[in-house]
């Protein structure tokens, strides 16, 4: 007799277009439906439309004269990039998912610092 437990193997297929993406923000809420819409953005400063400058009169491009948008200085653009959407037991299990993927970025993080702790304090000990 075995004792040995059930299993079962998942395997990941990626689609031909499977591109990670760099994201620094979310915004969403509940659906009329009742599940959780995130959409990711990037956050990011804008790119001017057009600036306009100066020429000089030796013919050269002299000071900034305009830009458009005037307000481009005080806007920022949050680029939508994608989006996601989850019933409530999905969103549970990414929620403990996530939780346990931070604990994990939170360990390596204390790891590093006592790391560089002591090879500040291994350096301050050196004596010639």
């Amino acid at each position: 007799m075995s004792n040995k437990k059930p299993e079962m193997t998942f395997k990941y297929i990626f689609t031909y277009d499977y591109n990670p993406v760099y994201v620094n923000g979310a915004h969403g809420g509940i659906s009329p439906r009742g599940e959780l819409v995130m959409n990711f953005y990037l956050e990011r400063q804008p790119l001017p439309n057009a600036i306009t400058h100066e020429i000089t009169q030796a013919g050269t491009i002299g000071p900034e004269t305009s830009v458009e948008p005037s307000d481009l200085g005080r806007s920022l653009v949050r680029q939508v990039i994608n989006g996601v959407v989850l019933n409530y037991n999905t969103a549970r299990e990414l929620h403990y998912w996530l939780g346990e993927k931070v604990k994990e970025m939170e360990a390596l993080e204390e790891a590093r610092a006592a790391m560089a702790a002591g090879q500040t304090s291994a350096k301050t000990n050196i004596t010639h």
